[in-house]
C-alpha cells in the first residue's frame, strides 16, 4: 500500500510540473516578438479657425483610419460603410456640337479686344479643334496689301487679329503655323513690318514667310467659268489648313476686298484676272481654292479710298469680328456693315451661283455675339 501511495504522490507532483511548463510557455508565445510600435500618421497642414468646418478628406488611401477629431457615430463602421453624402458638383459646361453650332459667328463690341472677339466668334462655330487637329500645317493668309501705313489706317489686317488666330491654332496642337501675303506696294519684309502683324505673329509663336516665286503651281479650275487653271502658291495647296484672314475694305474695282477676293494675294499674275473679268476669276478661283476658315477682320474698317487707304477719316471703327466655314456667307455678311447686301458684289453673287456657299444670310445659322 505504501508503495501505491508514493506512486501516486509522484504521479501527482509530475501532474502539476507539466501544467506549471505549459502555462509558463503559453505566456511566453503569447506576445509578439520584437514588434515595433507604428509611426505617428503625417497630419495635413490645416489651422482650424474658430466655427471652421473639418477640412473634406481627399482621395482616401488604401486603408483609411478614423481621426480622432471626428465623432465616433460619424466613423465608418465596416468597409462597406460610406461618408455622408456631399452636395452634387456643378455640371461640366457642354461643349458645342455639330448640331448646335453656328453656320457664321459675328462677334462685336464697342471698343472690344480684338483677340477677344476672335475666341468668341471661333469659339461660337465649334471652337479652332473643329478646323485644326493636332500636328496639322497651318498657313494663314491675311491681307497686307502695302508697305505704307501702319494697322490704324485699315488697308492691312489688324496683327491683334491675326495673333489671337495664330495662338488658337497653336494652342490647338499644330505642328507649324506660318503668315503670309504678296504685297504689291512694297517689299513683303517691310510691309510684314509696318502693318505690325510680323511683330504680333512672332510673339503668338507663329512663322512669317516670304513667298517665293519659285512655289507657284498650276491649280485646276474644272468649274471655272471663265479660266480652268492658274498659278497659285504650292504651300498653300499643300496646307493642312488654310485660313483666310482679310480685312473689310473698300476696294476701286470690285467695290470691296473681303475673304473670296483676298486669296488672290495666293496667286501669280493678278492682272490677268483683270483683263479676263475679275469678280468671275475671284469666284474661279474659289471654286478650288477652299480654306477652311474665314475669318473677316472689321475692328476698324475701310470706308472709302481703298485698297490702301492712307487718310483716317475714311476709317471706321466698328468693333466686330466674323468667322465661318462659308467663305460666301462670310463675306454677304460683311457687306452689311458698308449698307450693302452680297448681290452688291459681283464676285459674292457670282460664287453665290455657282453653289461655293450661301449668299441669302436669312437661310444662314448666325450667332451674334455682345462682347
Amino acid at each position: 500500500m505504501s508503495v501505491i501511495r508514493d506512486r501516486r504522490q509522484f504521479l501527482r507532483q509530475m501532474l502539476a510540473l507539466t501544467i506549471t511548463g505549459v502555462g509558463a510557455s503559453a505566456c511566453r508565445t503569447s506576445k509578439p516578438a520584437a514588434v515595433n510600435p507604428t509611426p505617428a500618421e503625417p497630419v495635413e497642414a490645416f489651422v482650424a479657425t474658430p466655427g471652421a468646418a473639418a477640412p473634406k478628406p481627399t482621395s482616401a488611401p488604401a486603408l483609411v483610419r478614423p481621426s480622432p477629431s471626428v465623432p465616433q457615430a460619424a466613423r465608418p463602421t465596416s468597409q462597406a460603410a460610406q461618408p455622408a453624402a456631399q452636395p452634387p458638383a456643378a455640371p461640366a459646361v457642354a461643349l458645342p456640337t455639330a448640331a448646335d453650332t453656328a453656320d457664321l459667328a459675328v462677334a462685336r463690341g464697342s471698343g472690344a479686344d480684338p483677340a477677344e472677339l476672335v475666341h468668341r466668334a471661333i469659339a461660337a462655330l465649334g471652337g479652332i479643334e473643329r478646323f485644326v487637329k493636332p500636328g496639322a500645317n497651318v498657313i494663314v493668309k491675311p491681307n497686307i496689301c502695302t508697305a505704307y501705313y501702319g494697322p490704324e489706317y485699315a488697308a492691312t489686317t489688324n496683327p491683334q487679329v491675326v495673333a489671337a488666330v495664330v495662338a488658337l491654332c497653336l494652342g490647338a496642337g499644330a505642328k507649324r503655323v506660318r503668315v503670309m501675303d504678296a504685297p504689291f506696294g512694297g517689299t513683303a519684309q517691310n510691309a510684314y513690318a509696318k502693318s505690325g502683324i510680323g511683330d504680333a505673329v512672332q510673339a503668338a509663336g507663329g512663322e512669317m514667310e516670304v513667298m517665293s516665286r519659285m512655289r507657284y503651281r498650276a491649280l485646276e479650275l474644272p468649274n471655272g467659268r471663265k479660266i480652268k487653271e492658274w498659278q497659285v502658291y504650292g504651300d498653300a495647296l499643300d496646307a493642312d489648313v488654310l485660313i483666310n484672314l482679310p480685312i473689310a475694305k473698300d476696294h476701286g474695282s470690285t467695290r470691296l476686298t473681303l475673304g473670296m477676293k483676298n486669296l488672290m494675294g495666293l496667286i501669280q499674275d493678278r492682272s490677268g484676272f483683270h483683263s479676263r473679268g475679275l469678280d468671275q476669276c475671284i469666284a474661279d478661283l474659289n471654286s478650288s481654292l477652299k480654306p477652311q476658315l474665314t475669318v473677316v477682320d472689321a475692328v476698324r474698317i475701310l470706308m472709302e479710298n481703298g485698297p490702301t487707304g492712307g487718310n483716317l477719316n475714311d476709317v471706321k471703327a466698328t468693333g466686330t469680328v466674323i468667322a465661318s466655314a462659308d467663305i460666301v456667307a462670310a463675306d454677304a455678311y460683311a457687306t452689311t456693315l458698308f449698307g450693302m447686301t452680297g448681290k452688291d458684289i459681283g464676285y459674292i453673287r457670282l460664287g453665290a451661283e455657282m453653289g461655293l456657299g450661301q449668299m441669302d444670310l436669312n437661310a444662314v445659322r448666325t450667332v451674334e455675339i455682345p462682347v
